[in-house]
């Protein structure tokens, strides 16, 4: 099933989504169509019982996302109102909640929201072209799609604050050693990568993937005890096919 939107294509083979941010002339900058294609794409995978996992990607050569559309902020009163208005629905919201497996296919520009939105997905393959950054500080604004959050929570507190202060743009090879990427592939294999790894996960049944992601991000910020009775009663229902 192949389906266009003005900002991406969506396509599911089998039982992997496959969600493609598509605006390669302006380096899939994300504005406020994109918001809303994304946030369509995002349901159809969440309400799609034969969806076991999804991949994210970005068309063109150049870029997965280079982050906001900036040309929007000229048509708006002041950039807090631009910001507003893009993220009016809670994309990333919808994003991390997913019941199923994400997979994020990274290659060129991974910068501001783009990178954001990776940290948002399960796993990250990166190709060794990729460079990730957010550039929002030297913007004059602060990061608004989670990237103060997720990054530290991922790659630990110093280099996040090294990173989201500095601004300073990483190759593939230092996303690597940081943790924010978990592989990276030479860049004609990185889509074929990203749907095989998909694929696997998607043979898994969804309850179970859905009870690991539970486990994972909850107790993340629970105390340990109560971390692991939230394992225990995740595991208890995955054993009795229990959706979650």
């Amino acid at each position: 099933m192949t389906r266009s939107f003005e900002t991406l294509l969506f396509d599911k083979v089998g039982g992997v989504a496959h969600v493609t941010l598509d605006r390669p002339h302006v380096l899939n900058a994300y504005n406020t169509q994109m918001r809303d294609n994304l946030w369509q794409a995002l349901e159809a995978v969440r309400d799609d019982p034969e969806v076991g996992a999804a991949v994210l990607a970005g068309s063109g050569e150049r870029a997965f996302c280079a982050g906001a559309d900036l040309t929007e902020f000229g048509g708006a009163p002041s950039q807090a109102v631009a910001r507003q208005v893009r993220f009016e629905r809670d994309v990333w919201g919808l994003l991390l909640s997913l019941r199923v497996p994400v997979v994020a296919a990274l290659h060129g520009y991974v910068l501001g929201a783009g990178l954001e939105m990776a940290l948002l997905c399960d796993l990250r393959i990166a190709s060794d072209d990729a460079e990730l950054g957010l550039p929002e500080a030297a913007l004059g604004m602060a990061p608004a799609a989670g990237g103060s959050q997720t990054l530290p929570r991922i790659a630990g507190l110093p280099a996040a604050m090294d990173l989201l202060l500095s601004g300073r743009r990483i190759d593939a090879a230092e996303a690597l050693r940081l943790g924010l990427v978990h592989r990276v592939v030479p860049r004609e294999q990185l889509r074929a990568e990203a749907s095989a790894l998909a694929q696997r996960l998607s043979d898994t049944p969804r309850h179970v993937m859905a009870a690991l992601k539970e486990a994972v991000h909850r107790g993340a910020d629970l105390p340990l005890d109560q971390a692991l009775a939230l394992e225990e009663r995740q595991a208890h229902l995955t054993l009795a096919g229990v959706g979650i």
